[in-house]
């Protein structure tokens, strides 16, 4: 692919606006699919984003924007998604005929709900994409830091090389580190893993468990992380590395983190379906809790702070009792 390719965002959430907000830096136009033609003015006049990350000032010299996504995607050999997976599937099927012939990046950290798949999965199964034209953009970061330019790291997973190199290029900043992977399941598997585990640490919050035992939580969660991946893509990976244990950390432990803070209003005492409209943004842990289960079943891999996890959220259990059963399995 040529060295300088055109990029196209699409999706306007916190994540979406970050990564605007950084690849404005390193390219001259950057197309963005905005769904709300309101969203679209107001960024256009007051240079930012009025629902999410609305501190951050966006350059819109370099933007176009435009609520046609077939129109931005004709212009892009490059496009990232970052969507939450739960409307991925709606969002991009106007340009189904597009996605096999550009070069696609996936900065979603869940499971596609209409399928049960990963992004990459569900791209090359239902679109056509060749795993070659396919990428991963990975933590461990939260929007928000990202975005107000706070030291961050990032990792940029594909099997091909140079789609990796190009797009760790068009990242790298002052404030932003980029390294590369080959590992695209992997990755995108502990991407979605960690949701859940930060489901879990919020709720241990919300019900009072202290430091103590968050650290156990998170020890036992990077293994299970392990346990997990090495079943379902047993290649050789260390999960040690920023890719896998760095994401899963800061999820786990960040006040920003969505997931932390659905799990949180849980152990507090809100019902799921409370806590889940009382959050302004999508907590892509509680898609993943159920099809983790599935395959958990179906690979017999022991998974008890996940299971825990699914108990609470589709089962209805008592968030207390499920983890005082919990705490007696962690070692």
């Amino acid at each position: 692919m040529e060295k300088n390719p055109s990029i196209a965002v699409i999706g306007s959430g916190s994540w979406a606006t970050a990564l605007v907000k950084i690849l404005s830096q390193n390219t001259d136009r950057i197309g963005w699919w905005v769904r709300s033609d309101e969203s679209i003015l107001h960024v256009q006049i007051h240079h930012h984003n009025p629902r999410y990350l609305s501190e951050v000032e966006l350059d819109v010299e370099k933007l176009e924007l435009d609520s046609d996504i077939r129109a931005v995607a004709l212009e892009a050999d490059i496009l990232v998604l970052a969507v939450p997976s739960a409307f991925l599937a709606e969002a991009i099927e106007p340009i189904r005929d597009l996605i096999p012939k550009k070069h696609v990046f996936s900065a979603i950290k869940g499971i596609v709900p209409q399928t049960h798949q990963i992004v990459g999965e569900y791209l090359h199964d239902s679109f056509g994409l060749d795993y070659s034209r396919f990428g991963v953009i990975l933590g461990p970061c939260h929007a928000e830091e990202v975005a107000l330019e706070r030291l961050s790291y990032l990792t940029i997973a594909s099997q091909n090389d140079d789609l990796s190199r190009i797009m760790s290029k068009k990242l790298r900043g002052p404030a932003i580190q980029t390294n590369c992977s080959d590992d695209i399941y992997g990755t995108e598997y502990a991407s979605v893993l960690k949701n859940i585990y930060a489901i879990a640490a919020g709720i241990c919050h919300g019900l009072g468990y202290g430091d103590n035992f968050q650290a156990v939580l998170v020890s036992n969660a990077l293994r299970e992380m392990r346990r997990f991946i090495k079943v379902v893509d047993p290649m050789k990976r260390d999960i040690s590395d920023t890719a896998y244990s760095g994401d899963l950390f800061v999820t786990m432990y960040s006040p920003f983190s969505r997931n932390r803070t659905l799990g949180n209003l849980i152990g507090k005492g809100y019902t799921v379906r409370s806590a889940m409209l009382e959050m302004s943004m999508v907590a892509e842990g509680y898609y993943a809790a159920k099809l983790i289960r599935d395959v958990k079943k179906s690979k017999e891999v022991r998974m008890p702070i996940a299971s825990a996890v699914y108990k609470i959220l589709y089962e209805g259990k008592s968030a207390k009792k499920v983890v005082r059963e919990l705490a007696e399995k962690l070692k």
